[in-house]
C-alpha cells in the first residue's frame, strides 16, 4: 500500500560538496522518526505545565494538548529531530565532523499533521593544511629613526596639553583666538548679533577682516554668509554688515624649561626629550613589527594550501557583525546607517567581514601547524608579558585585566596571542629580510 501524500516513509539524504572542508546534506526525515520528536517535544514541555490534582507531566494527553504553545512545541520538535537524524546521516557518508565547529541548519520543512521534515546541514570538516616552507621568506624591513622634528612636534603636543587661556589687550587678532564679535546688518535696529568665533575658523571674508582687529574695534564690510551659517536667516545671503570685536582671548603654552619637564616627571628637557624620543622609538618599533608579521603571514599564506570550513569563518564574521550592530546600537543607529557612513551597503560590509573572517581563520590555523611542528612551548613569563601587552593595549591594569579574560572565558586568547608573538618572531628571525628606507 503506497504512503499518503505528503508522508515520508524513510530517511533520504543527499550530498553536496561545497570545498574539501565543507559538506552540504539535505535531510529528508523518516516518518517516524518525526513523529518521535514531536512526541518527545510535547513530554519535555508538559513536564513544566501544573494542573490542580496531577503531578507535572502525569495530567492527561488530551488535557494538555491545548496549554502546550505551538511554536515552543515546533521548535523543541526541530531541535529532537535533527539531533536524531543528523548522526544517520553522517554515517550514511561515513563523515566525521570538526568537533570544534558547529553546524549550520537551515529548516525547509516541518509539519506535524503529515509528519514530514526536512532542512539542509552544513557539515564542517577538519581543516586540511600543507604548511609550505616557512623559513627564509622574503620580507622588507623598513630602517627605523626617529627625527628632532618628531620630538618637537610630541612636546608641542604636551604644551598644548597645558595651555592656558588668558585675555588679550595688547595686540589684534591672530589666528586661533577666541573672539566674540557682534555682527549687525547695515540699516537693521538693535544691537545686533554676537557670536563666539575661533579666528580662522569661520568663513573666509569674516576671518580676514577679523585678522588684526583689536578688541572694541569697528569694522564695515560686505560679506556672503555661507549656506551652512548657523542663523539660518542670513544663511546664503550678501549683507552689508558692522563687526566689533567686543573680546578677545588667546592661548598661552607654558615655557619649556626644567619645571615643565619636572610636571610631566622628567628631571629636565634634555630628560624629557631623550624619553620623548625613546617612547617615539618604541612605537615605531611595534609598528614595525606588526608590518612585518603582517608580511610574514602573508607569504607564509602564499606558499602554503590552507583549505577551512565555511562554518569556522562565517562564525568569525557573524560575531563581528553582531558586535558592530550592539555598538552601533549603543550610539543610537542602525546598521543601515553605520554602513552608509563607511560608503558602503550592508552586502558590501558583510563581503568585507566574510573576507577578513576567512583571512584570520586561515592564519590562525599557519600559525598554530608552525608553532607545533618546531615544538614550541610558551613560558609563563611569555604569558605574563602578553597580558601586559593586552593590558597596556586596553589601557587598564594587569589584574584588571586577568580578571575580565576569566570572567568572559577568554584566556585562550591571552595564550594564542602569545603563540602569534613568538611564531612571528622565529619567522622573522629565519626570514630573508631586506633593509630598505622608512
Amino acid at each position: 500500500m503506497a504512503a499518503p501524500l505528503g508522508v515520508f516513509t524513510a530517511m533520504q539524504v543527499t550530498r553536496e560538496d561545497l570545498n574539501p572542508c565543507t559538506v552540504m546534506l539535505n535531510v529528508v526525515c523518516d516518518a517516524d522518526e518525526v513523529k518521535e520528536g514531536f512526541n518527545k517535544a510535547f513530554k519535555q514541555i508538559a513536564k513544566k505545565i501544573k494542573l490542580p490534582g496531577f503531578r507535572p507531566g502525569h495530567a492527561p494527553r488530551a488535557m494538555l494538548e491545548g496549554l502546550v504553545p505551538k511554536d515552543e512545541l515546533y521548535e523543541s520538535a526541530t531541535q529532537n529531530i535533527v539531533s536524531s537524524s543528523y548522526s544517520g546521516a553522517l554515517k550514511e557518508f561515513e563523515l566525521v565532523p570538526d568537533q570544534s565547529t558547529r553546524p549550520s541548519v537551515e529548516l525547509k520543512l516541518i509539519d506535524q499533521e503529515t509528519s514530514a521534515a526536512e532542512y539542509t546541514i552544513k557539515v564542517p570538516l577538519p581543516p586540511k593544511i600543507t604548511l609550505g616552507d616557512y623559513k627564509g621568506l622574503p620580507i622588507q624591513k623598513p630602517v627605523v629613526a626617529v627625527s628632532d622634528e618628531e620630538v618637537d612636534k610630541q612636546i608641542e603636543d604636551f604644551r598644548k596639553r597645558r595651555q592656558q587661556r588668558e585675555a588679550v589687550t595688547d595686540r589684534g587678532v591672530q589666528e586661533g583666538d577666541v573672539a566674540v564679535v557682534n555682527v549687525k546688518l547695515d540699516g537693521e535696529e538693535g544691537p545686533g548679533r554676537n557670536f563666539m568665533t575661533i579666528a580662522g575658523q569661520t568663513f573666509e571674508q569674516l576671518d580676514q577682516a577679523l585678522m588684526g582687529m583689536q578688541v572694541e574695534e569697528m569694522k564695515n564690510l560686505e560679506v556672503t554668509f555661507p549656506e551652512n551659517f548657523q542663523e539660518k536667516d542670513w544663511a546664503g545671503q550678501t549683507h552689508k554688515i558692522q563687526v566689533t570685536v567686543n573680546s578677545l582671548s588667546g592661548v598661552k603654552l607654558p615655557d619649556l624649561d626644567d619645571a615643565f619637564a619636572q610636571s610631566l616627571k622628567t628631571e629636565s628637557v634634555e630628560d624629557l626629550r631623550t624619553r620623548v624620543r625613546d617612547g617615539i622609538g618604541r612605537a615605531k618599533n611595534d609598528m614595525l613589527r606588526e608590518l612585518v608579521a603582517e608580511q610574514l603571514m602573508e607569504r607564509l599564506r602564499e606558499r602554503s594550501e590552507v583549505f577551512v570550513s565555511d562554518n569556522m569563518w562565517e562564525s568569525v564574521a557573524d560575531r563581528t557583525r553582531y558586535d558592530t550592530e550592539q555598538q552601533q546600537s549603543k550610539e543610537g543607529k542602525t546598521l543601515e546607517a553605520y554602513a552608509a557612513e563607511q560608503g558602503m551597503t550592508i552586502e558590501q560590509l558583510q563581503e568585507g567581514w566574510n573576507k577578513n573572517a576567512k583571512l584570520q581563520v586561515e592564519r590562525a590555523l599557519i600559525i598554530r601547524d608552525v608553532f607545533a611542528a618546531e615544538k614550541m612551548q610558551l613560558t609563563d613569563r611569555e604569558l605574563q608579558a602578553e597580558l601586559v601587552n593586552m593590558a597596556n593595549e586596553y589601557e587598564t591594569e594587569v589584574e584588571e585585566m586577568l580578571k575580565v579574560l576569566q570572567k568572559n572565558d577568554a584566556l585562550n586568547e591571552l595564550h594564542f596571542r602569545a603563540i602569534s608573538r613568538k611564531v612571528a618572531d622565529f619567522l622573522e628571525s629565519v626570514a630573508d629580510a631586506t633593509t630598505v628606507p622608512a
